[in-house]
């Protein structure tokens, strides 16, 4: 929708005017004026186009999320950089089905940038580590398993981490 910079100047400026409203005498006008510049704060941080490209991925719709994404331009200047990181864990995620190197530039890309939950790290790990094990790369793959198990403190991969592992005995 709007570039990082141009929401926090909309948020600056709606502020502004509250504080006019405020001084003006309309406590009321104010109040929602101050609601609505903290709806594009949360926008700085939370893009709209990943959140819904995230409720499209609870839905396994991966064409869904792939359009949400494509509608971000330029993710270096449009995003901070915990979401440049989401944007990549995204397109690793779709391209896991498509493309493996491919998908492996863009979940490395992710680890790079940084993601929030340990939760989400630990899934790019273990994805790093079933391509690395298809391409016979075994060293690689036991490092970024044992990483992925390290991370991933409510045991939800301990299915897939156990599979992998039996999966790399036969390699």
């Amino acid at each position: 929708m709007f570039n990082k910079n141009i929401k926090l100047v909309i948020a600056v400026l709606i502020i502004a005017y509250a504080v006019y409203q405020f001084v003006e005498g309309n406590i009321g006008n104010g109040i929602a004026l101050i609601l609505l510049s903290l709806v594009f704060i949360f926008l700085y941080f939370r893009n709209e186009f990943i959140l819904l490209a995230f409720l499209k991925m609870r839905k396994q719709d991966l064409e869904g999320v792939q359009a949400w994404l494509d509608k971000i331009k330029n993710p270096e200047s449009a995003l901070i950089k915990k979401q440049v990181g989401y944007y990549n864990y995204l397109h690793g995620i779709i391209y896991s089905q498509k493309n493996l190197t491919q998908a492996e530039k863009y979940f490395k890309k992710a680890l790079k940038f940084g993601l929030t939950m340990d939760y989400d790290v630990a899934m790019a790990k273990l994805s790093l580590a079933g391509i690395a094990m298809q391409k016979r790369r075994k060293r690689e793959a036991t490092q970024l398993l044992k990483e992925a198990k390290k991370l991933d403190k409510n045991n939800m991969l301990t299915d897939q981490i156990k599979m992998m592992q039996q999966q790399m005995k036969k390699i």
